[in-house]
């Protein structure tokens, strides 16, 4: 039996906006997944998205990553724009 593959993402201030919900639970087929491969499943959801993840930053467990690293059944992912403060 081939189990199903569910990660968490997170969206913060203007991926919040764009996604237009504060998270989603993914389910992905079973096997290697990247966070390129469950960004692509967050656009496939809501494609607004598309507009703003080219400028943001992506975090898995709390550490930011780049596209090719594995993300494990059960991660969560972060989705953080850029924003300014002071």
């Amino acid at each position: 039996m081939v189990s199903a593959h569910t990660v968490e993402v997170r969206y913060w201030a203007g991926a919040r906006a764009a996604a237009g919900a504060p998270s989603d639970t993914l389910t992905l087929a079973a096997g290697r997944h990247t966070v390129a491969d469950v960004l692509a499943a967050a656009v496939e959801a809501r494609p607004a998205l598309a507009r703003v993840l080219p400028a943001c930053s992506t975090l898995l467990g709390g550490r930011a990553v780049g596209a090719d690293v594995p993300v494990p059944s059960g991660g969560v992912v972060e989705v953080l724009p850029p924003f300014a403060g002071g």
